[in-house]
């Protein structure tokens, strides 16, 4: 979906920007703390730390911006929150120089596969509902969890959830808006929150030189590589499809690729494209019309790059707030990307992108691997069910055509 080349600021609106501020929130609260908990693992010191958290908030921030305004789509990246689960098991067991190297050589290979089209061949290979099926696992742990936060803060979370629905009635375009400001009131009016420690210095960058080691390339890259692209570019670009964008995926991975090489020496492990996140600025949340929605990634990537020089503030900030909210929060906004997601797993064949029983039932099975949180040689769940759906696909597509023959 395109708009006319106006200025983006003929276009702006409060829901989008509230979106693009939510998806940057909710980037913090969670993703960021695995980001935190790899870095403590691996003994990094303060300073290196700053610089992570700062590199690939800026190096996100500058794509979102750059990408949403050029194709006038709402494009969110983000950094690999698979891949820092990955790293904090991984990382301490290599130098920082060399862990520095690898997440070049990982950059480089994702320009590869995104420029050349060689990874939007093969999404365009697979049956739809497998990539739905990831994005759909994915995505329903949060709305789930939404649930359990209610129970457990029935007034703070609770509140915030039923305020929701009450905006989606009376003001659609406003309702994770008034979500949270309700959320925010009960969470004040309870006691709930806790006053944070705040600093008047900004987070700034701390280059390290990259020490190209094979071991920590094979160690390193080529796992990350998988994981990221499994489980964040394609349910990414799935969710851009999903809510009715022709992204262009060699521009988008090209783009995502550049930015972790640029900041990989100040710490960036990978930059790719958001699935959760991104829910949040293709839906309709972010607006009404779906031609101005770019502007949510506009918001999304300012906030990335205002956050990434006060990350330890917007950490400090983000944890005064009672757990239960955020979660929350995360998930009355997922609804509407969850639905779609949903909808295009089990839409009946003859819809269009392969959707015959074995791609009906391959795209289930991808759903509930992806779903059940599988970890396996620390890979997490959206690459192993990725995986799955595509054997299952395989599988019942083999035998089907082999009984057609024989018929």
């Amino acid at each position: 979906m395109t708009t006319a080349r106006r200025p983006a600021w003929r276009h702006v609106s409060v829901s989008a920007v509230v979106a693009g501020l939510v998806a940057v929130a909710i980037s913090y609260v969670g993703p960021l703390l695995v980001v935190l908990g790899a870095a403590q693992r691996a003994g990094l010191d303060p300073a290196q730390t700053a610089s992570w958290v700062w590199a690939i908030s800026v190096g996100s921030g500058i794509v979102c911006v750059a990408m949403s305004l050029v194709t006038r789509q709402p494009v969110v990246v983000a950094w690999s929150v698979p891949g820092a689960a990955l790293l904090i098991t991984t990382l301490g067991g290599y130098d920082y120089p060399a862990a520095i190297g690898a997440f070049i050589v990982t950059g480089l290979l994702t320009i590869v596969l995104g420029a050349t089209g060689w990874f939007g061949r093969l999404l365009q290979a697979l049956p739809r509902p497998i990539m739905a099926g990831v994005l759909a696992g994915v995505l329903l742990p949060f709305v789930l969890d939404a649930a359990g936060a209610s129970a457990e803060a029935p007034v703070v979370a609770g509140g915030l959830v039923l305020a929701y629905f009450i905006g989606r009635r009376l003001v659609p375009r406003y309702a994770v808006l008034v979500a949270l400001a309700v959320g925010a009131g009960l969470a004040l009016a309870t006691g709930s929150t806790t006053a944070p420690q705040l600093s008047a210095n900004l987070t700034m960058p701390l280059w390290t030189a990259p020490v190209f080691d094979l071991q920590a390339i094979m160690g390193i890259s080529i796992p990350l590589l998988i994981v990221t692209m499994a489980g964040q570019n394609g349910p990414g670009l799935a969710m851009m499809h999903s809510n009715g964008y022709a992204a262009n995926d060699r521009l988008l991975l090209g783009a995502a690729g550049a930015s972790s090489v640029l900041f990989a020496p100040f710490g960036a492990h990978s930059i790719n494209l958001a699935a959760i996140t991104a829910g949040i600025c293709c839906g309709r949340e972010a607006h009404e019309d779906p031609a101005r929605r770019y502007v949510a990634g506009i918001s999304c990537g300012v906030f990335f790059v205002a956050f990434g020089f006060a990350g330890q503030n917007i950490v400090e900030l983000l944890g005064a707030v009672p757990e239960q909210l955020v979660t929350a929060a995360a998930g009355v906004a997922l609804i509407g990307a969850l639905q779609g997601a949903l909808t295009d797993v089990v839409k009946p064949a003859g819809s269009g992108g392969r959707r015959g029983p074995a791609g009906l039932e391959a795209g289930v099975v991808t759903l509930a691997v992806t779903a059940s949180g599988l970890t396996v040689a620390d890979i997490a769940a959206p690459f192993w069910g990725f995986l799955a759906g595509a054997l299952v696909y395989l599988i019942l597509s083999f035998t089907s055509r082999r009984s057609a023959r024989r018929a």
